[in-house]
């Protein structure tokens, strides 16, 4: 299933573009439902990072998935390649738990937008329900589309709120 989120911020692409490659472990600071932006690993070629960030929840597991879910599934693995002269980012997203049955890629592109910046997002997210303990394979496709549409209707304002956040990080650092 196809996401897409765009957000403006005021200051110029240069400040954005670095702020979201090189400073998120500081922009957490300004995230209410992430602890932590941990950088795994770093490599500079050129105009070109790749990166492999873990992203930390800091939300509370509810009671009755406790069972199933662990602190450690709500953390996720963030494989990226920045291109700075494109002004672009691809991503793919591995989560701790169902590893097999999520895949999740997409692209940010920042634009100049007046002085400011337009923030694109466009990804896709595919959730396969197949071999899941507990779901009859044969409601195994029938629900997998559902899922998708619920875990992305709760995807897209946390994008936003990463846009906000990298803004007030930048305006902060003024």
């Amino acid at each position: 299933m196809k996401f897409r989120s765009e957000s403006k911020l005021s200051q110029p692409r240069e400040a954005v573009f670095r702020a979201y490659r090189d400073r998120l472990p500081e922009v957490v600071a300004y995230l209410e439902d992430i602890s932590a932006v941990n950088v795994l690993s770093r490599s500079d070629t050129g105009a070109q990072t790749r990166l492999h960030n873990e992203w930390v929840s800091s939300r509370d597991i509810p009671k009755i998935a406790a069972s199933i879910l662990k602190p450690e599934h709500l953390r996720w693995d963030d494989h990226a390649t920045w291109d700075e002269a494109a002004w672009r980012c691809d991503f793919e997203i591995h989560t701790r738990v169902f590893k097999e049955n999520v895949r999740c890629t997409g692209s940010n592109l920042f634009l100049v937008d007046g002085a400011g910046t337009k923030v694109v997002l466009e990804g896709d997210f595919q959730v396969s329900l197949k071999d899941v303990p507990g779901v009859p394979r044969f409601l195994a496709g029938t629900i997998a589309p559902q899922v998708e549409n619920f875990i992305i209707q709760l995807i897209q304002p946390n994008l936003e709120k990463v846009n906000q956040a990298v803004g007030r990080f930048l305006s902060a650092q003024v």
